[in-house]
């Protein structure tokens, strides 16, 4: 048995890269088309366009056994899908800037306060407590 094994090492390691390939390519189809689903209004047609046929790409050559089809069709939906990216991190983006700017104007007389010098008149003082003795 282990003489059989290592004589199929190489194929099961070629079995092993393809299936890791596919499911990188998988893991890469569901993460942007659920990003095209949720941002996809915001690209201009043909950006979206791109999208769609790098994933139609993708979803045709993970069905075949060619692990180098594979990685390149996932690389070329890399790339198509980066604009979608950039759209959502610009949208984030103003989405914060408009929330900052929303809670820094509610919070303006307290930014004051805070800006304020302290009052340099402190007076520290030692107690000690006196206790009734009946």
């Amino acid at each position: 048995m282990v003489k059989d094994a290592e004589l199929n090492a190489a194929e099961d390691h070629k079995k092993f890269e393809l299936v890791q390939a596919r499911n990188q390519a998988d893991a890469m189809l569901h993460s942007v088309k659920k990003s095209l689903g949720e941002h996809g209004d915001k690209l201009e047609a043909g950006e979206k366009e791109k999208i769609e046929a790098a994933l139609k790409d993708v979803e045709e050559a993970i069905k075949g056994d060619d692990k180098a089809d594979i990685e390149a069709k996932t690389e070329t939906l890399m790339t198509a899908s980066q604009k979608l990216g950039e759209k959502m991190y610009a949208d984030a983006q103003a989405a914060a800037g408009a929330a900052q700017a929303a809670s820094g104007a509610q919070e303006a007389p307290h930014a004051e306060a805070a800006h304020k010098p302290a009052d340099d008149n402190v007076v520290d003082a030692e107690f000690k407590e006196v206790k009734d003795k009946k």
